[in-house]
């Protein structure tokens, strides 16, 4: 029988709602619905569990974790009509690096630690990758502050045989997949690309945050895109959207003796059920990876990231 994986999460945000509802929601069913890959390694979906949880809202911090998910300005829909209670309770996440060894402590019983707060905050995050690191646990960065891309960090995880998977996640079916797999079949055919656009609204908090930090999302989408003729719009935060993010990209390109073709497609996700899609891959492979005693960075999630090590800051 395979040890469960056991995971701390950084953040109870709407993408943190999305993977604990789908977890109940897959042990309980056994469906593989809207699951990539099954196994890896021999670690199902079901084999996760969520061991602590880390969040900094008073609405949150205390409660018990299947509450927590659902306290505002969380959004997400519920997938169950109810959920046993998690018997984790959230604790106070991190305001300043002083507290590095109390989170230190707490997540010594974690083999993997989802870093799944709001991005714009590098010293943070950096800081719980350094108590991942003396806990010895993987860790998995799916925000855009650049921790994977730090290559003095990836080298001391390697050299302490610890998985370091970053830095932010590519959506399991979002505007930056879909962009990419459009441009790449441009190419492919042959047409010559004259000039793209991808606009994105969504009215999670993660977009309300990203509106007003924008930085390190948007250079993180232009290298996922791969393109020095593709233009981000700003994100726009439209709270009446709730979890669901719409997209609008455009394409427009030469064909044979430059004749015009021109491309565009709407987008419509639950922007949370695409990071959980792909979050719960990520796990396995790190705990995998850190059972196997392989250390730094893993090249088999590169495909998963929008950033990863080697890529700009």
């Amino acid at each position: 029988m395979i040890d469960e994986v056991r995971v701390a999460v950084i953040g109870v945000g709407n993408n943190t709602s999305a993977l604990v509802q789908g977890l109940s929601f897959y042990r309980a069913t056994g469906s593989a619905v809207g699951v990539g890959r099954p196994r890896i390694d021999g670690l199902g979906v079901g084999d996760v569990r969520v061991v602590a949880a880390f969040a900094l809202s008073d609405g949150k911090v205390g409660r018990d974790l299947h509450e927590a998910i659902f306290a505002a300005p969380n959004n997400f829909p519920r997938i169950e009509a109810g959920l046993p209670p998690a018997g984790v309770t959230v604790q106070r996440g991190l305001v300043d690096v002083t507290e590095i060894d109390r989170v230190t402590e707490a997540l010594k019983g974690a083999e993997v630690v989802l870093y799944s707060a709001p991005s714009g905050r590098p010293e943070i995050a950096l800081a719980y990758a350094e108590a991942a690191l003396a806990a010895g646990a993987a860790f998995v960065n799916t925000t855009s502050d650049p921790v994977a891309r730090d290559v003095a960090l990836v080298h001391r995880f390697e050299a302490g045989g610890v998985p370091l998977i970053g830095d932010d996640l590519a959506s399991q079916f979002g505007t930056s997949v879909l962009h990419h797999t459009l441009l790449r079949l441009l190419e492919e055919r042959g047409l010559t690309l004259t000039s793209s656009y991808q606009v994105n609204l969504g009215g999670t908090e993660d977009f309300r945050n990203l509106v007003e930090n924008p930085n390190t999302k948007k250079q993180s989408k232009v290298n996922a895109l791969g393109s020095d003729r593709v233009q981000i719009a700003p994100l726009g935060y439209l709270p009446h959207l709730g979890s669901q993010k719409i997209a609008h990209l455009n394409i427009e390109a030469q064909g044979w003796a430059g004749t015009a073709v021109s491309l565009d497609v709407r987008l419509q996700v639950h922007d949370p059920s695409g990071a959980a899609g792909v979050n719960i891959d990520l796990i396995r492979l790190a705990a995998a990876a850190l059972r196997s005693g392989r250390g730094g960075y893993l090249p088999e999630a590169a495909a998963l990231l929008k950033s990863p090590p080697g890529t700009a800051v």
